[in-house]
This record gives structure tokens, sequence and C-alpha cells, in this order.
């Protein structure tokens, strides 16, 4: 009953005008993983290279995580370089050195090909097609996220995979760009037509909003005193977002508007220190009670 994850393992250095970190753990699949094993098993498929050692892989160990899909191969592991300003929301790449994740081709180990639940991380459409078409049964849902690069050169790809696709999780910009509508609500109209019927709008420090047939749902980002990096926010978010989902095997909206909240709460997390060092230190009961804190702040009682 894993929720398998298809996407990148990599390393960051990282500046922020709180501080530095050089050959950080990164990579959309790490973020993911690290925050959605908190409820439910989780399969990796991605690649690294020969300088991905012991200290990275003892990241992933003591959780319910599965590495056989983890392929190591001669060449150096993907790298990024990237620095923020004072504005967290918006990171300035310096350098993308795609190394042996140029070569990627997704090849899903016989036991994966069963996942109930797929997210297919930021990764070309064409491979995020290819992994669909690897399953041997339609998973319950598929989630996908995708970026401008890929809805500005992969048109074609990416409107084929979507085809397939329960959950789009994308920021406000990607969700324009895609639709060709400034307004979220007639995006999400253009989104049902393109295949997903429930749209994740991740707005960073503004919060989510959630689109589905039923009607829209939104919520605030936590509210943090300490903010030092935002990378991997994201991401964060849809492994909290899709992981709660997988625990419960619920897609009605309520329990959606539930993921919305962890998603939330699982990022917040993230963005408290550099890389994933927030995400290895946390235990079960700092989430349930950052949550029970949350709903509190949330909850209009009635008059």
């Amino acid at each position: 009953m894993s929720l398998l994850v298809v996407g990148s393992v990599a390393f960051d250095d990282l500046e922020t005008p709180f501080g530095s970190r050089e050959r950080a753990l990164g990579g959309s699949a790490t973020y993911f993983s690290l925050s959605a094993s908190r409820f439910h098993p989780v399969r990796i498929v991605a690649v690294v290279g020969e300088d991905f050692g012991p200290d990275q892989m003892r990241v992933f160990e003591n959780r319910p995580i599965d590495l056989t899909g983890l392929s190591k191969v001669k060449g150096l592991s993907f790298h990024w370089k990237g620095a923020y300003g004072y504005d967290l929301n918006e990171a300035k790449t310096l350098a993308t050195d795609l190394n042996v994740f140029a070569d990627f081709r997704p090849d899903l180990p016989a036991p994966y090909r069963e996942s109930p639940y797929l997210f297919l991380g930021n990764i070309d459409p064409v491979l995020q097609l290819d992994v669909v078409r690897q399953m041997a049964q339609r998973p319950r849902w598929i989630a996908l996220d995708t970026m401008n690069y890929w809805i500005r050169g992969a048109r074609p790809a990416l409107e084929a995979v979507l085809k397939e696709v329960d959950i789009l999780l994308v920021n406000d910009a990607e969700v324009r760009e895609l639709t060709q509508e400034h307004n979220l609500i007639k995006a999400y109209r253009r989104i049902q037509e393109l295949g997903p019927r429930i749209l994740v709008v991740k707005r960073g420090e503004y919060g989510v909003a959630l689109f589905t047939p039923e009607g829209i749902f939104a919520a605030p980002a936590y509210p943090l005193e300490d903010v030092f990096d935002p990378t991997g926010a994201g991401d964060t978010f849809a492994g909290g977002f899709l992981g709660y989902l997988a625990s419960i095997n619920r897609m009605d909206t309520t329990a959606l508007k539930h993921a919305a909240l962890t998603g939330s709460v699982m990022a917040s997390f993230t963005v408290e220190r550099f890389s994933t060092e927030r995400l290895e230190q946390i235990g079960q009961d700092e989430v349930r009670n950052r949550l029970a804190l949350f709903s509190d702040m949330i909850r209009v009682e009635d008059l």
C-alpha cells in the first residue's frame, strides 16, 4: 500500500540573508519522501551519482522509505545552486548541473508497478507519462507537479500526461501560465478540461488554495517567527498532502481539506532550517501538536 514518488534526489548550494549551505541534500523526491513518510510508506524512483554516499543515505534510514528504486550510477549527482533575497518567495538560480539526472529514465521495479498511489514529481512530462504506462494497473489516484519550463517547452507532452492525472499541484504563476487565465476560479475550470479534477495551488507564505468539483477551500500558511530557507517547501507540502490522503485512503472534500492543512504544517517545518535539517529532526508529537494548533487558529466559532 505504498505511495510511489518519481523525482529528483540532489545536492543544493543555498544562500539566504540568514546563512548558507553547500552540498546540502535536496531534490523533489527527497523532500517529498521525508514529509510523506510521516504518514504513509513511500517508494522512491530517482538517480544519484557516485558522490552520494553513506551520510546522505542515513537521512532516509529508520523511516518507511523504500530505496530499491534509487539508482546509483557513474558520475555526479544533480546539483542546483540558488540564492534568495529578503523576498523568500523567489529564488535566483545561479547554477543547474543535471549530471546523471540528464540521462534519467525511470524504470520501476516490479513491486513498484503495483503501488496504489503515485506522485509524479517535477520532471520531463514525457518521463511522467512513461511512468504511468509502466504501472501494472491504474493507481487509485495520480498526482503531478510541473513547472513553467515544461509548460513552455513541452506543452503537448504535458497535456498528454495531464489526461491521466487526478490531482495537480502547482503554484500561482504555473497554473496561470498553463491555463492562460489570471483568475484562479476560471483557471480551475480549464484545468478540469485538461484532466485533473482537483487543483492545489501552492501560494508560499500566503498559504494554499484547494479547488474541487464540490467547492473551494483556502488556508493561510502556518505563521512562523523564524524562516531560514524555503527550498523544498512545495515538495514538502506535496508530501504532507498526499501522504495524509494515502494514510486514510479517502478523497472526499473533508479529507482534502485536512490534507491541505497537513501539507502546510509539514512545509512550515522545512523552512525553519536549511535543507532537510528540520525535517530530519521532527517527531510525531511535534507534527500532531502543530496540526492541532493550526486547526485552532483557523477555526471560527458560531456567534
